[in-house]
């Protein structure tokens, strides 16, 4: 059969770049020509409803006019200046950013990537710190694929950068706030929430801790949204041992969970926050660290060792202000928030007609389907083990998704269900729909069992929302 121009130029770019976060062999990447609103499409015209907004990053859909427009003008104008000079691109990046940032983050780190965010964060708070050095992240988190974001990070990646011996020193694991499998064996609320006691104990025990760095909702690893009391009681404890809060709001800021930050769920305020990815709509590639005024006082005088070529990069940072703006006339329409509301009510139908949905759980535009081979007992399909090593059945479910044309993103154990915040309920509907015939692939290898619809978080959910 002979091979179409698609085709060949799908095999050349195999050939010659690498995949992200696998083998390289049988890489055939669909060639996506053009992007709309929340639809994809193909060299064969084939529309794909992009259920997850990419990597959990173009919130704004594709093709916002007012971004690509300023971008444009500033192409023309001046896409770049080294960061050693002042300009207008940065001047209004920040007054857009303080127009939504957390009462006091009022400093900002300018980079391209969530990752260089948080090793920004890292260095800055070591250096604030000293000598208190450890930082405690998360075993369900995930911050980077650099040497100090796998460092922190506490999914399988990170296993592979320490063979490599690609690892920073002093990075501490805490339990996750996972009620469905809690890593204690016990039951929210008689919990009382032990695992963000955990950190108290932690913190006393290691000693030389400098900070707490955690997803507020963790993006890939599961969107397990924490009870009421946990952030504020980190928060105090945080507070009570004299050790920083660095929040991650890589995935789960710009209105990903509702408001603009996760954080604001709990009414919380961290000491450093790290975002990138929606705070251009994923336009261009901007990363962010912003820090308390305490922490921009303390570097007055001391010298702050960090900086990039591309930090400030004026096209880039182009891309922030209209952003912001578009956010807000978006949520002023209701959409969002009507849609979101919608969401979680088609997951859950889907939860209650699935065996193989162990637990739907979530909050705003950012949703987890956890897959399941028993629904009663929770035995996973894949454990974090067989990542990168077996075949996953939740990699199955997506591929069967994206023959019926909706992408979704997968990882060892979940489905990341995250639209476009423009997202409307009749395309909710209809990622639903092919979403439902896409499980049958999993519903088909479950241990059946007489268990109705789980909804095992039911109670959990409702005191969450």
């Amino acid at each position: 059969m002979a091979v179409t121009r698609a085709e060949e130029r799908i095999m050349a770019i195999a050939k010659h770049t690498y995949g992200s976060w696998r083998a390289q062999k049988g890489r055939k990447p669909i060639f996506i020509k053009d992007a709309e609103g929340v639809y994809l499409y193909d060299e064969n015209d084939k529309r794909y409803l992009d259920f997850s907004s990419q990597l959990m990053c173009s919130n704004l859909g594709h093709k916002n006019k007012a971004i690509i427009e300023a971008i444009v003008k500033q192409a023309e104008k001046m896409p770049y200046i080294a960061p050693v000079f002042a300009q207008e691109a940065v001047e209004k990046a920040v007054d857009a950013l303080l127009s939504v940032m957390p009462s006091g983050l009022d400093k900002f780190f300018f980079s391209t990537s969530g990752t260089e965010a948080n090793e920004a964060a890292l260095k800055i708070l070591r250096q604030y710190k000293a000598p208190d050095y450890k930082v405690i992240s998360r075993y369900h988190a995930y911050h980077g694929a650099t040497i100090a974001g796998q460092s922190l990070t506490g999914d399988p990646r990170r296993w592979y950068s320490e063979r490599a011996r690609f690892t920073v020193q002093g990075i501490c694991f805490a339990p996750d706030v996972y009620c469905y499998r809690c890593p204690f064996g016990l039951n929210y609320p008689g919990c009382k929430v032990a695992c963000v006691e955990y950190f108290d104990y932690m913190i006393k025990e290691e000693g030389n801790v400098a900070a707490v760095f955690v997803e507020p909702v963790p993006g890939t690893n599961g969107r397990i949204v924490p009870p009421p009391e946990y952030f504020p009681r980190l928060r105090q404890i945080c507070d009570e041992n004299g050790v920083l809060l660095v929040v991650d709001e890589v995935m789960t800021g710009w209105h990903r969970t509702g408001p603009v930050w996760a954080v604001q769920n709990w009414n919380v305020i961290p000491d450093i926050l790290t975002t990138a990815k929606g705070c251009t709509g994923a336009y261009t590639p901007v990363g962010l660290t912003a820090t308390s005024r305490k922490i921009a006082d303390f570097f007055e005088e001391e010298t702050l060792v960090h900086g990039h070529t591309y930090a400030c990069h004026a096209l880039a940072l182009s891309a922030i202000a209209p952003a912001v703006a578009e956010y807000k006339k978006l949520l002023a329409t209701g959409l969002p928030q009507r849609v979101s509301k919608h969401l979680e009510k088609r997951l859950y139908e889907l939860e209650d007609r699935h065996e193989c949905i162990g637990d739907a759980r979530g909050i705003g535009h950012f949703w987890g389907l956890e897959i399941v081979k028993n629904r009663k007992t929770r035995e996973r399909f894949n454990t974090k083990a067989d990542k990168f090593r077996k075949p996953l059945m939740t990699d199955k479910i997506a591929a069967e998704a994206l023959k019926l044309g909706l992408y979704v993103v997968s990882w060892y154990d979940t489905l990341i269900v995250a639209p476009p915040l423009i997202i409307t309920e009749e395309q909710v509907d209809e990622g639903i729909e092919l979403l439902d015939k896409a499980l049958e692939a999993a519903d088909q290898e479950v241990v059946h069992t007489d268990v109705p619809g789980s909804r095992s978080a039911e109670a959990f959910n409702k005191v969450t929302h």
